[in-house]
């Protein structure tokens, strides 16, 4: 008979299964607010569906959203409205970056597929001058405080998950299908690794299985 801790993760699949929502798109707002009110261009790095691509448009004279996924990518242009200042690209985030610079970039739930310094180092050379890098990233658990916002973050999101979904089951979100791998590197060894490509970047973790960063380019 199984343990009851497993048949405690076995009701959580369950319930996540039935009553999904986006963790990213909590952190949308968020993101807005530490970037420029006006921003003339802005670049979103793994854009998915175009949640927060639709949302930069709201601020941006032009934005672009690349994603090397074929199939989300033509969701996104599908959901998008015509007249939106938007653009979407299919390509690689390391080598089909536009050969130009913006005023912002944003990147959410994308770096732990990637090389962790040369994706950095793509954002920056991207970065305008004066321009906001924001990052919402997913690091590897493995220090008590990693492990303790994990366990807190647990029945948030059972609360959330019941709420945004007013307790009604609800479809499912559009998958990825272009390959994806698990977070390897901890919270301690993304700050050091950002920290020696973007000086003076701040970083924190936070609930939700999330770090964020911010960096201004001078």
């Amino acid at each position: 008979m199984p343990s009851s801790p497993l048949r405690v993760l076995r009701a959580l699949d369950r319930f996540h299964a039935a009553h999904p929502w986006d963790h990213n798109a909590r952190f949308h707002r968020w993101i807005l607010r530490r970037l420029p009110r006006r921003p003339g261009s802005a670049l979103d790095v793994g854009c998915g569906s175009g949640d927060l691509v639709r949302l930069l448009a709201t601020r941006a004279r032009e934005v672009h959203g690349i994603d090397s996924d074929p199939v989300i990518t033509a969701a996104a242009r599908a959901l998008t409205p015509a007249d939106a200042p938007v653009t979407y690209t299919v390509a690689d985030a390391l080598t089909g970056l536009p050969d130009r610079t913006y005023d912002a970039v944003t990147c959410v739930a994308v770096l732990h597929h990637l090389p962790l310094t040369r994706a950095l180092t793509v954002l920056r050379d991207h970065l305008a001058p004066g321009g906001t890098l924001v990052v919402v990233g997913v690091a590897r658990a493995r220090t008590p405080v990693d492990h303790l916002l994990g366990a807190v973050s647990v029945p948030l999101n059972l609360v959330l998950a019941w709420y945004r979904t007013g307790g009604r089951p609800a479809p499912r979100p559009l998958s990825m299908t272009a390959p994806v791998r698990e977070a390897d590197e901890d919270f301690a060894a993304i700050a050091r690794a950002a920290r020696a490509v973007l000086p003076g970047a701040r970083l924190r973790r936070r609930l939700f299985w999330r770090y964020t960063l911010v960096w201004h380019r001078r």
